[in-house]
C-alpha cells in the first residue's frame, strides 16, 4: 500500500527514513533461471493491478470531501504514484542487457514483499500503543508519522488543553493507536485518547477494584452530569457531585476535584465516578473522632455551612450544631448575617448536646463576659451617657451604649411636648446621642433613658407664669368627647372640660362650641406639674349666671318658668336665662290635688322647693303655688270686719230700696 504525498517534501523523505526500520527491506536476489523470471513477470502484473486499483479508487473520491491544501496534496501523490507505476513497467520490460533487467525484477519483488509485510505490521499493532512524532498541526487535525509510509492524522480535539490550544508541537513524540486503517484521503485515523485510556486503563482498573480515590480535572457540564477528566473522559452523575443537593453544577467546571470510581466498562471504555462516597466517608470519620471528645460547656472551631432567619449551622466535623440568633450576641442582631458568613471558621461553645438525637446547640455570645453583670456600675441612674440610635419604632427608640448593652428612649421621654407624633421625627437610624439614664434593670437586660430631661422642663415654672385664676391665649390643638386642649405655650397644653364651657348650656361634646385652629381665651383653674396637668375653663372667663340666681332667690320664692323638657320623673323648667329647675312629677298638681299634665312650652308659676349652688340644682312645685294662694284666703277670712265693710243684710236691704225707688 502506497501513502499520499505531503507538501513538505523533506518531511516526507525523513518518514521514509524513519520507516525504514519498519519496512525490513529484503536485499536483491542474484539472477535466477527463466521459471523465476516468469514468477517476476507475474507479481510485476499484479503489483501493477494493485497500483492501478488504488489510482482508480483515488480518482473517483468524492472531491468535496477535500480541503483545498489537501487536494493539493493528493495531486502530488497521483504524480508521485505514476511515475511510480512508470518505474515499475519499465522495469518489466525486457532489456537487451540482461542483468540490469534482473536487477530491476528482484528490487521490484522486494519493494512487494516490504508493502506485504507493512500491511501485515500495521494489522498487528491495530490494538497496540505506538509512539508517533507530530509532523503538523492543521485547524481539524494533527498529522503522525508513527513509521508507516502512510501518515496518520489524530482530531485535534483529542489534543487541546483546558484553555482550548493544541498541548503538543510539531517534533513532539506522543502515544496513539490505529483506529482507521486508511481515510478517504489516504492517511492512517489514529487515537490519543485510546492510547490515553489503554495507558491509564490498567491504574483506573486497580483504583475501582481498590476503592482509591482519583483526582479529576472537571472538563464540562453535561446532561445529568459532569464531565471529570481522571486521565480519560469519565461521568460524574449530579446525584454524586455533593452530599447535599447541587443546584449550580456550572460552579464546579474548571475545578480539581477527588472521586472514586463506582462503574467501569472496559469493553465500551465507560466509567462512572462518585465525589459523595469520599465525602460521605470523610464526614463519618470526623463524625466518629468529633462525638469522641463532644460535651456540653466545651469550645470547638467549627466552619458556618448555612445561614437562616434564626440562625446558623456550624460544621464541628462531621456533625453540625445551631448557633441560634440569641446566642450570637449580647447585643442586638436582626439576621446572623450581621455577624457571619456561609465559610467563616469560628469557635463556639457546647450549650447543649444531645446524644441520643445528636442535636448541639452552640453559643457564640458565650465565650464571653456577659456586660449586663456590672451594668448599674457603669451605667449608674442620672448619668449622662453616649450611644448610636439602633433602630426606631413606634413606641420610642434604642440606643447602642456598647456591644452588647442596649438602652430604650421611649416616646414619653424625647420632649416635653405632648404632640410629637413618632420617634423619627427627633431621631434617626445611625444618629449619635446624649442621653440620661432614668433606670437599670440588669435581671431584665434593660436601660431606660431619657432624652427630654437634657431640655428645661417647662412645667417647672409654670406657676410663675401662668398662676391659678389668671387669663391665658391659646389655640385649639385637638377636640376629644371629654373636652378640648388649648397650648397655651410651647410644649403646654390646657385641658378644658366640657363641662366648663358654659354656664348655661348642656353641651355634650366640644365640638359644638370650639373647633381646631379656634383661638380662645381660658382661665386657669389647676397645675399639676409633676403629671403635667393644666386645667382650664372657658366660661369662667364669663360671670356665672347660677352665682347670681342663688344671690337674688330664696327657697319659697315664687317664680315664673316655661316647660323646656319632660322625663319620666319630671319636667325641666326653665326659670330664668340659662337657668334650670326639676318639677317632679308629685309636685305637678293644682290647687285641688289633681295631676296635671305638663308639656314642653307651656308656662306656669312654681314655687322653690329647694336650692343647691354647689351641684347647682333647683326643685320647683306648681301644688305649692296653689296650696300658698288657698292658704292666702283663709287668711284674709280670718282678719276682723272693718267698719266699712256692709253686711250681707244691709246689702239686701239697700238693693230691695233700691228698686223700690225705681218703681
Amino acid at each position: 500500500m502506497l501513502r499520499l504525498s505531503l507538501e513538505d517534501t523533506g518531511v516526507r523523505d525523513q518518514s521514509r527514513e524513519t520507516n525504514s526500520a519498519h519496512a525490513k527491506r529484503v536485499p536483491p536476489k542474484p539472477r535466477s533461471d527463466k521459471p523465476q523470471e516468469a514468477a517476476s513477470a507475474h507479481q510485476i502484473e499484479t503489483s501493477e493491478k494493485k497500483i492501478l486499483n488504488t489510482e482508480t479508487e483515488k480518482t473517483n473520491m468524492p472531491t468535496e470531501t477535500l480541503s483545498a491544501s489537501e487536494t493539493e496534496q493528493t495531486a502530488t501523490s497521483s504524480e508521485h504514484y505514476a511515475q511510480e507505476t512508470t518505474t515499475a513497467a519499465h522495469a518489466a520490460e525486457p532489456s537487451s542487457d540482461p542483468s540490469p533487467a534482473g536487477e530491476e525484477t528482484m528490487d521490484f519483488a522486494a519493494a512487494l514483499e516490504s508493502f506485504e509485510q507493512e500491511a501485515e505490521q500495521m494489522a498487528a499493532a491495530e490494538d497496540q500503543v505506538l509512539k508517533g512524532t507530530v509532523v503538523n498541526i492543521t485547524d481539524k487535525h494533527v498529522v503522525i508519522d508513527v513509521g508507516f509510509k502512510s501518515e496518520g492524522m489524530v482530531p485535534l480535539e483529542q489534543l487541546l488543553d483546558r484553555e482550548g490550544q493544541p498541548k503538543v508541537k510539531p517534533g513532539d513524540v506522543i502515544d496513539v493507536m490505529i483506529d482507521k486503517r486508511e481515510n478517504a484521503e489516504g492517511y492512517l485515523m489514529l487515537s490519543y485518547e485510546r492510547a490515553q485510556r489503554l495507558k491509564v486503563w490498567d491504574d483506573i482498573e486497580k483504583a475501582y477494584n481498590s476503592k482509591e480515590p482519583m483526582k479529576g480535572y472537571v472538563v464540562e457540564r453535561v446532561k445529568g452530569g459532569l464531565t471529570v477528566d481522571i486521565g480519560v473522559k469519565a461521568f460524574l452523575p449530579g446525584s454524586q457531585v455533593d452530599v447535599r443537593p447541587v443546584r449550580n453544577l456550572d460552579g464546579y467546571k474548571g475545578t480539581e476535584i477527588e472521586v472514586r470510581v463506582i462503574k467501569m466498562n472496559k469493553k465500551r471504555g465507560n466509567i462512572v465516578i462518585s465525589r459523595k462516597e469520599l465525602m460521605e466517608e470523610e464526614i463519618n470519620k470526623k463524625k466518629t473522632e468529633t462525638l469522641s471528645h463532644l460535651e456540653e460547656g466545651s469550645v470547638h472551631h467549627g466552619t458556618v455551612k448555612n445561614l437562616t432567619d434564626y440562625g446558623a449551622f456550624v460544621d464541628l466535623g462531621g456533625i453540625d450544631g445551631l448557633l441560634h440568633i440569641t446566642d450570637m450576641s449580647w447585643g442586638r442582631l436582626t439576621h446572623p448575617r450581621d455577624l457571619v458568613n456561609v465559610g467563616d471558621e469560628i469557635q463556639v461553645k457546647v450549650l447543649k448536646f444531645d446524644k441520643d438525637k445528636q442535636r448541639v446547640s452552640l453559643g457564640f455570645k458565650q465565650l464571653t463576659p456577659d456586660p449586663w453583670l456590672d451594668a448599674s456600675d457603669r451605667y449608674p441612674v442620672g448619668a449622662k451617657v453616649q450611644g448610636r440610635v439602633l433602630s426606631v419604632t413606634d413606641y420610642g427608640a434604642f440606643i447602642e451604649l456598647e456591644q452588647g448593652i442596649e438602652g430604650l428612649v421611649h416616646v414619653s421621654e424625647m420632649t416635653w411636648s405632648k404632640r410629637m407624633k413618632h420617634p423619627s421625627k427627633i431621631v434617626k437610624v445611625g444618629d449619635e446621642v446624649e442621653t440620661i439614664v432614668l433606670n437599670v434593670n440588669p435581671g431584665e437586660r434593660r436601660i431606660s433613658l431619657g432624652l427630654k430631661q437634657l431640655l428645661e422642663n417647662p412645667w417647672e415654672n409654670l406657676h410663675d407664669r401662668y398662676p391659678v385664676g389668671s387669663t391665658v391665649e391659646g389655640k385649639v390643638r385637638n377636640l376629644t368627647d371629654f373636652g378640648a386642649f388649648i397650648e397655651i405655650d410651647d410644649g403646654i397644653d390646657g385641658l378644658v372640660h366640657v363641662s366648663n364651657l358654659s354656664w348655661t348650656r348642656r353641651i355634650k361634646h366640644p365640638s359644638e362650641v370650639l373647633k381646631k385652629g379656634d383661638k380662645v381665651q381660658a382661665i386657669v383653674l389647676a397645675i399639676e406639674p409633676d403629671h403635667r396637668r393644666l386645667s382650664l375653663g372657658v366660661k369662667q372667663t364669663q360671670p356665672d349666671v347660677w352665682e347670681t340666681f342663688f344671690k337674688t332667690h330664696r327657697i319659697g320664692d315664687v317664680v315664673h318658668g316655661k316647660v323646656l323638657r319632660l322625663a319620666q320623673f319630671g319636667a325641666f323648667v326653665e326659670i330664668s336665662e340659662g337657668i334650670e329647675g326639676l318639677c317632679h312629677n308629685s309636685e305637678a298638681a293644682d290647687e285641688h290635688g289633681s295631676q296635671l299634665k305638663l308639656e314642653a312650652g307651656q308656662e306656669y308659676d312654681f314655687k322653690i322647693l329647694k336650692m343647691n349652688p354647689e351641684e347647682k340644682k333647683v326643685g320647683l312645685s306648681i301644688r305649692a303655688v296653689g296650696e300658698e294662694a288657698s292658704r292666702a284666703d283663709v287668711e284674709a277670712y280670718k282678719q276682723p270686719v272693718s267698719s266699712s265693710t256692709s253686711t250681707l243684710g244691709e246689702i239686701m236691704n239697700w238693693k230691695r230700696a233700691s228698686n223700690e225707688n225705681n218703681n
